[in-house]
């Protein structure tokens, strides 16, 4: 057995050592290549389960809905037809029925309901003719879809609408519904006779509706 303070014990000792040190410079070097070797971007980071919930629930921005503050209607236009014209306020007769304008020559905006271009359903009513002539809306029957009617508003404000539809009804199955309520969106009917004359009565037998929406607002 060799003394732990012999030459030969501190020689191996200096061998285990220098081995040792090789092994780890060798493993440093094996350790910074494979941090190298793996040295990448990091990928982007996962959104949250709640973040991705509250995106889930943020409602779209949606433009808010076309439309004009009440203000009384003093003007029609309609180019397609060259028509325009001041005019009236009508409401309701004794009996519950809506009034017709008293001129032939002049419509009338039923106030009782939304002015163009407010939420709702706005009718101006008007006179095909008469035995002296024709009236106002003697030619609104010939109007075709995409054509503009402008209101002017007292505000100075003019709504301007699209034809959508064109439409005939017997009198007796006027659609009074559709003309007069509220359907979501700011529109405008025109009103007035048609159809066949019923000379014992001295009346036309339908009515004539152009139902309209609202495409544009012009300033003052």
């Amino acid at each position: 057995m060799t003394p732990i303070g012999s030459t030969g014990t501190w020689s191996r000792l200096r061998s285990w050592w220098t081995l040792a040190a090789v092994f780890l410079v060798v493993g440093m070097g094996s350790l910074a290549f494979g941090f190298r070797g793996s040295d990448h971007p990091l990928p982007a980071p996962v959104a949250s389960t709640a973040a991705k919930r509250s995106a889930v629930r943020t409602p779209p921005v949606r433009p808010l809905a076309l439309s004009t503050a009440r203000s009384v209607p003093v003007r029609l236009q309609i180019p397609a037809i060259g028509l325009s014209v001041s005019l009236s306020t009508l409401g309701l007769n004794s009996d519950g029925t809506v009034e017709v304008p008293d001129n032939i020559v002049q419509p009338g905006w039923f106030r009782l309901g939304p002015t163009p271009g407010q939420l709702g359903s706005a009718v101006i009513l008007g006179h095909v003719d008469n035995y002296a002539g024709p009236g106002v809306f003697f030619e609104l029957r010939t109007l075709a879809a995409g054509d503009q009617v402008d209101v002017t508003l007292a505000d100075g404000v003019t709504a301007r609408f699209s034809v959508d539809l064109v439409a005939m009804y017997p009198k007796w199955a006027f659609p009074s519904d559709r003309v007069y309520q509220s359907h979501g969106a700011s529109a405008l009917q025109l009103v007035t006779c048609g159809g066949t004359f019923d000379h014992q009565s001295g009346s036309y037998l339908s009515n004539v509706v152009v139902y309209t929406s609202l495409v544009a607002v012009v300033a003052a």
